[in-house]
């Protein structure tokens, strides 16, 4: 029934065939039952009685109509998409992952020039001792140390 042409199986839909309608049919057999099918069905449904419809049957369908492609809408919008989504995905995995190595970089390069800093400064505030001081380095440094008994003098007193 889809070969045949929209316009002249709308005019089935309206009236029945004519006979000039019939003998092209005829010319066509390929087609003919398919014609013929419809011609059939028209003439059908010509005999149903018309049904009571309420007065605001068409604004009710095309309400539903509207309902259901909201529906449908929010059906694509709510999907997930893998193809579209695990690129994007990727991409910005790699945009934080960059920005982070970037981030981390500059943190170091920041604390670094803070310590060089504080060791200039450190080294500006306070003077070099003198060279006599580092002379007497050892015996400074064992000033520090608690005083300890000497173990093998004190085993040789009798």
């Amino acid at each position: 029934m889809n070969d045949l042409p929209d316009p002249s199986r709308e005019s089935l839909w309206r009236q029945r065939p004519a006979d000039v309608e019939r003998a092209g049919w005829d010319a066509r057999p390929e087609i003919r039952a398919e014609w013929e099918r419809e011609a059939r069905l028209s003439e059908i449904l010509g005999k149903t009685p018309d049904f009571p419809v309420s007065s605001n049957f068409t604004a009710r369908v095309m309400q539903e109509i509207e309902r259901e492609d909201g529906r449908t809408a929010r059906r694509r919008f709510f999907s997930w998409n893998w193809r579209a989504l695990l690129p994007r995905l990727a991409i910005t995995a790699a945009v934080l992952l960059c920005a982070g190595a970037t981030f981390r970089q500059y943190e170091l390069n920041r604390q670094r020039t803070q310590l060089a800093k504080n060791v200039v400064r450190i080294a500006e505030s306070q003077p070099l001792p003198s060279v006599e001081a580092l002379d007497n380095f050892d015996a400074i440094q064992r000033m520090g140390q608690p005083a300890q008994a000497d173990e093998e003098l004190l085993a040789l007193l009798p």
